[in-house]
């Protein structure tokens, strides 16, 4: 590591270094220059997308090893850990198409791969069909219902790029799109959806809008200049109490989702556990600070897999542990 910040001698070589890019990145400093482009698009150099895309699809196939009184299906794990990583990629790389314009004019978005024109639109759409492929490949190894389930949010997937030029929410439509992974795990295990799938997908609905309101106090200067809508804009100066509002609401929908999936003390004990790294990120929010909001924003990463583990150990002390 340089003395200036993480190795990226393979990005600063292909002529861009972004500066959201993970420190010391693996994919940026083995794969070669010319593909640099590519894993920027596919956010490979960036992996919290991914890992808040899988997130909830862990919650949900945990959530369900609950109400089987056991732990996830490791298999589903494995499958959705793939389908993650694809996806989002796939999703990134038709956001970026979507965005080119507007991300030309915000000083943190105008060194990606199509503003700054090392990759090409069509070069682009190329690698978004094959991305989608590998995402396809692993859908289809899920039962029918859950297939049908996760083609069912390609709709929102679609729009959401849209969203930012005509509402002040486009996190709650990423929200929808995001937490799909809720309903997934569910689905994939039961062949089906009741009850606990949709709390639980709620849950992490609103942790989505929260995160990603913290997210885009980066860009809210520049946000304004180009006419992108958010809603940390929104809130502006009452932006702690916004993502407060919508923290509380995950972990209310969670409580919900563990106690009709007869979580008892120990799904419990998950929520309390999420509850708290909520609290601990909500009491560092200061919106005149976009370092802190990109070291906020990453920390959900770990948020999530806490709430993860909790809920795959209380899926395991179920069969000792009942109540």
């Amino acid at each position: 590591m340089s003395a200036t910040g993480p190795d990226r001698s393979n990005a600063a070589s292909a002529g861009a270094v972004l500066p959201d890019t993970a420190e010391r990145d693996l994919f940026l400093r083995l794969a070669p220059p010319a593909a640099i482009p590519f894993v920027q698009l596919a956010r490979l150099d960036r992996p919290i997308g991914w890992w808040l895309l899988l997130l909830p699809c862990w919650w949900s196939a945990a959530l369900a090893g609950i109400a089987q009184g056991e732990g996830p299906n490791l298999w589903h794990v494995l499958l959705f850990y793939i389908g993650a990583i694809a996806m989002r990629g796939a999703g990134a790389t038709w956001n970026d198409i979507i965005d080119r314009h507007i991300d030309a004019g915000v000083e943190r978005t105008r060194g990606r791969p199509l503003p700054s024109g090392r990759v090409s639109v069509r070069a682009a759409k190329i690698f978004l069909v094959a991305q989608a492929a590998v995402g396809a490949l692993v859908l289809f190894t899920f039962n029918w219902f859950a297939i049908a389930t996760g083609i069912a949010s390609l709709g929102i997937v679609a729009i959401y790029p849209f969203m930012k030029r005509f509402t002040f929410w486009p996190q709650a439509v990423l929200g929808l799109a995001f937490a799909w992974g809720g309903l997934m795990g569910w689905a994939a295990a039961f062949g089906s959806l009741s009850a606990p799938a949709f709390a639980i997908y709620a849950a992490a609905i609103f942790w989505t809008i929260g995160y990603d309101t913290i997210y885009a106090l980066q860009d809210s200067r520049d946000d304004a200049i180009v006419g992108v809508r958010s809603t940390a804009r929104l809130f502006a100066g009452q932006v702690r109490n916004g993502v407060g509002i919508f923290y509380v609401l995950a972990i209310v929908s969670a409580s919900v989702a563990l106690h009709l999936a007869g979580g008892g003390v120990a799904g419990q004990t998950a929520v309390a556990l999420f509850a708290v790294h909520l609290f601990w990120q909500w009491r560092q929010i200061a919106p005149g600070d976009p370092a802190l909001a990109l070291r906020l924003f990453r920390s959900n990463r770990d948020t999530g897999l806490l709430f993860f583990a909790a809920l795959t150990a209380a899926g395991y002390l179920g069969r000792y542990w009942p109540w």
